[in-house]
């Protein structure tokens, strides 16, 4: 059993834009780049009358076993790998990509139609989705200290309910949303090109995934201090700038000077986000570093000479520093965090109002059967006794947490209602803007004060009222979630010609089995790693613990959390790029920080020296591309690897010679695998770009 962690939250930061990632082969015809971290087609969709890639005459296989097998298959890997990026960076990698270039690659080898392969690409990118969910507010229990440690069945409770809840309401939403709607739905096109492109035997670029995986997991096997430990992750030095005398109200004051600098951490899958997002983004991300670290923390260090009388090592005052960071920096960005997402919400208002506005009118229009294959979903009669009948154990749920009657009553009642607005909302987001920007922590948040609110006003406090308020946050952020993701995936399958009841039958498939599997990796993470500490800071999760636990249980440190939604405010004001950004960028670790910073400056040097060779358009979404999957096998690599060694040191109490050992600790030697990075991620993409205006010599 564990104390009460004092522990801070962290955010998927909306405006930190989720990454995605592509296929490697573009063509002039069926080619997607990267822009502003997100995957684009090259070329907008068609025009006038739609005609779907398979015909809706056609009888190929699609809801197959291998197909949701699969798929089912990769919903864990993929989830699993972004519970641990998504808690270690903040940010979480959209599966559809990786998703869809293995199933091309697996399904091919077997036979497997192209409806098949979309089945497959569905099913899996429900587990990063449900996961994305759950990281950002099922810590929260764990880091406002309401749980000693993750729990199983609660946890399993609020992702399945959640997740299943979002399906069904997109089973509502889908008919208007996806065919009838105008909504461009770029990744969606994105993905549907890079099917298209990777048909008749052309590569699907899956080898680049796997051969980056393998590298990265090997280097986290030498890195990671559970593993055969070779490399450090990082180096950390205190230059000190002396003791200050200064005069204050009468005397004399000594103030201590210094600043606690830190290598970019030796991580492939940091170095893959960075690449994934472009150098814009990173450049905002630390800028908000450089407040936290470089300005606030040895500002507190010099406001604070009582805590630094005693220390006289360097070492004394890295700890000391590291310490100012957690307890007054991080709620300070906290607030920030708090002004920013509501300020993202402020900008998408016009938007917000139509989805809400058009939810109910969607919802008018649907309807279940069309005239064809193309155009049947779920019976819509069973969809809405599914969503009456999981009214009950969702009672059920708020009861146990609560402990209230009547809070449940009400909290099940506004879960049902905001549940169903806000996965609206998500999807028409996405369907307008892509995933990137389905703004999950700001709709949870919104969700988590108002039912905070309401357990306050009815008496429900403490920790019973947290528990209360988290577990609606949870459902909701689980539910909004899912349904981005799963309008994406409908749209994808509306324009390659996939059964919208069959797809929805295999997200519902995906999402029971990811729901009663993922908690496993979360808990052993939390157990090896723990949630909250610099390996594991969980940003979001932090931010939703601090609100529950400020409203319904009385704790806050107002004056930091105040100051940071003033400098909120100002970066506003001033019109900061993403004040969200900025705002994770101070609550991240810096070596976190900077390494994703690498990875931006990567992918900065690779457009420039495409720019200088005149590469044209299909070569450098080639080298995008080709970089793009890279780095999502650089991810998955290192995130797997961690997940797995997190399983060893759970055998191990049982078998001790699993213990692997620790050779050395060379911060020098870890340094290496930039050179590593830099060149799988320049040249290999310069050389699968070609060099003749046609490619030739490409993948």
């Amino acid at each position: 059993m564990r104390g009460r962690r004092r522990r801070l939250p962290r955010v998927r930061s909306d405006t930190a834009k989720r990454p995605v990632c592509a296929g490697a082969d573009g063509d002039d015809k069926r080619g997607f780049v990267m822009q502003n971290g997100r995957m684009e087609s090259s070329k907008p969709p068609p025009s006038g009358s739609f005609s779907p890639y398979v015909p809706e005459t056609s009888s190929l296989p699609e809801l197959t076993f291998r197909a949701v097998f699969l798929g089912t298959l990769m919903a864990i890997v993929l989830g699993t790998a972004n519970a641990y990026l998504g808690m270690r960076a903040g940010l979480t990698v959209a599966a559809i990509f990786p998703a869809a270039v293995v199933s091309m690659a697996v399904l091919r080898l077997l036979g497997g139609s192209v409806l098949e392969e979309n089945m497959a690409r569905t099913t899996a990118s429900v587990g990063e989705a449900l996961v994305a969910g759950a990281i950002f507010t099922i810590p929260a229990f764990v880091i406002s200290g309401v749980w000693d440690e993750l729990r199983y069945w609660e946890s399993t409770a609020i992702m399945l309910v959640g997740g299943i809840l979002g399906v069904l309401f997109i089973i509502v939403l889908r008919r208007t949303m996806v065919v009838e709607a105008d909504l461009p739905f770029p990744e969606s096109v994105a993905a549907s090109e890079l099917v298209k492109a990777g048909q008749g035997g052309r590569q699907t670029g899956a080898a680049f995934v796997f051969q980056a995986m393998g590298v990265a997991a090997a280097w986290e096997l030498l890195k990671n201090s559970n593993g055969v430990k070779l490399v450090a992750d990082s180096a950390t030095w205190f230059v000190s700038l002396g003791r200050s005398t200064i005069e204050v109200a009468g005397q004399q004051v000594s103030y201590v000077g210094g600043f606690l600098l830190q290598s970019p951490a030796a991580s492939p899958a940091l170095v893959g986000v960075g690449f994934i997002v472009g150098p814009q983004i990173v450049a905002t991300l630390f800028a908000g570093a450089v407040l936290g670290w470089l300005v606030l923390v040895p500002l507190a260090l010099f406001l604070n000479p009582e805590l630094s009388a005693g220390v006289t090592t360097a070492a004394g005052f890295g700890e000391l520093s590291e310490e100012l960071w957690t307890t007054q920096v991080r709620p300070l960005a906290v607030g920030t965090m708090i002004v920013a997402a509501f300020y993202t919400l402020y900008n998408l208002r016009t938007s917000l109002i139509q989805g809400i506005g058009g939810a109910f009118g969607y919802l008018g229009a649907s309807r279940t059967e069309g005239s064809g294959r193309l155009d049947t979903d779920v019976d819509f009669r069973k969809v809405a006794v599914s969503i009456v009948a999981l009214a009950v154990p969702l009672f059920g749920l708020y009861w146990y947490f609560s402990g209230s009657l009547l809070g449940a009553l009400l909290l099940t009642v506004l879960m049902i209602i905001l549940g169903f607005l806000f996965a609206a909302v998500a999807g028409y987001l996405v369907g307008l803007l892509g995933s990137s920007n389905n703004p999950i922590s700001g709709l949870t948040l919104s969700t988590l004060l108002i039912a905070a609110i309401v357990m306050v006003f009815i008496g429900v406090t403490g920790n019973s009222g947290i528990l209360g308020v988290l577990a609606v946050a949870g459902v909701v952020c689980c539910a909004c979630g899912i349904s981005g993701d799963m309008l994406q995936d409908l749209k994808v399958g509306h324009i390659l010609g996939g059964t919208p009841w069959k797809m929805q039958v295999g997200e519902l498939i995906g999402v029971t089995v990811a729901a009663m599997v993922l908690i496993y990796p979360m808990i052993l993470m939390d157990r090896v790693y723990e949630i909250g500490s610099t390996e594991l800071p969980a940003p979001q999760a932090g931010l939703m613990a601090l609100i529950a636990e400020g409203i319904v249980g009385g704790e806050m440190a107002w004056p930091l959390v105040l100051a940071g939604m003033a400098l909120g405010i100002g970066l506003i004001l001033v019109q900061a790029p993403s004040p969200m950004l900025i705002a994770v960028g101070m609550y991240l670790p810096f070596p976190s920080t900077s390494g994703i910073v690498v990875g931006g400056i990567i992918r900065w040097w690779l457009d420039r020296t495409l720019a200088e060779r005149k590469a044209t358009g299909e070569q450098q979404t080639r080298a995008t591309n080709t970089g793009v999957l890279l780095s999502s096998g650089f991810i998955a690599g290192e995130a797997l690897l961690a997940v797995g060694l997190a399983f060893v040191v759970g055998a191990s109490e049982v078998l001790p010679w699993l213990v692997l050992p620790t050779v050395a600790n060379s911060a020098l030697g870890g340094a290496l695998v930039f050179v590593l990075l830099y060149y799988m991620l320049v040249r290999m993409p310069l050389n699968a770009a070609g060099s003749g205006p046609s490619g030739a010599g490409g993948r």
